[in-house]
């Protein structure tokens, strides 16, 4: 089977930049591992980076993935073939599939979706009979909004007082919501914000993620969360009627 034909043109959001960055996509999962259990969906799956580590968790009992780009999808099913992928939205989970979930995980998604308060409601939805929660990660602070994130797809990037709005307006109960990377926020803000880069370097994301994320990770996750950051983490429990 062939790629899509636009395949080499569509753009891979994050993609490149984190299949140097193991180590921080262990720390999410670390981030989150309290709450990854039972039947999970992962939405915005993206080429399967996330995918694989949380196959590996025992906790889990189905993954559904979701992904609405056709040439990330085939992409997935090329590493992936065996894992159950839906290739469009949350809105098309037929209605025999769409209660009993315990966790959707979103990673650097929520952001590329215009309609974000709406997304978060449906969410809510496929969480609220089992009182399931949400595990979000987005990118945090509109003033260091760069061309970048333009290139990416970005709507925005969220403040804590906003995301803390929007998921509560959906039916969500905050369970915990913190910034993350405050080191990454001074890199973005200096790299994409004032030089105004238009890619990532392999090379300095691989200096990052081996030498610099491990200590401020530590520091962030066991020592105090930081007042700001690159990212936003977000717990949150679907509120049961």
């Amino acid at each position: 089977m062939k790629p899509p034909q636009d395949s080499e043109t569509a753009p891979n959001f994050e993609f490149d930049a984190l299949r140097a960055a193991d180590n921080y996509r262990h720390s999410l999962i670390r981030e989150f591992r309290p709450h990854l259990r039972g039947r999970l969906i992962e939405v915005g799956a993206g080429i399967g980076q996330m995918t694989q580590l949380l196959r590996g968790l025992t906790t889990v009992e189905r993954l559904l993935c979701i992904e609405p780009d056709p040439a990330l999808c085939w992409e997935f099913r090329q590493t992936l073939p065996d894992q159950p992928l839906l290739e469009g939205t949350v809105k098309l989970l037929a209605e025999t599939e769409r209660n009993g979930w315990n966790t959707i995980v979103s990673v650097n998604v929520l952001e590329h979706i215009q309609a974000d308060e709406a997304e978060l409601t449906e969410y809510a939805s496929l969480l609220r009979d089992a009182g399931g929660r949400l595990c979000l990660f987005v990118p945090a602070r509109p003033e260091i909004y760069a061309p970048i994130d333009a290139d990416f797809g970005h709507f925005r990037r969220y403040t804590r007082h906003e995301l803390k709005r929007k998921l509560q307006a959906a039916g969500f109960e905050i369970v915990r919501l913190d910034y993350f990377n405050f080191i990454g926020y001074f890199a973005w803000w200096f790299s994409f914000r004032l030089l105004k880069q238009r890619k990532f370097n392999p090379t300095q994301v691989r200096l990052f993620d081996r030498v610099i994320f491990p200590i401020v990770n530590f520091l962030e996750s066991r020592v105090a969360r930081p007042p700001f950051g690159q990212s936003l983490i977000c717990v949150a429990s679907a509120r049961q009627k």
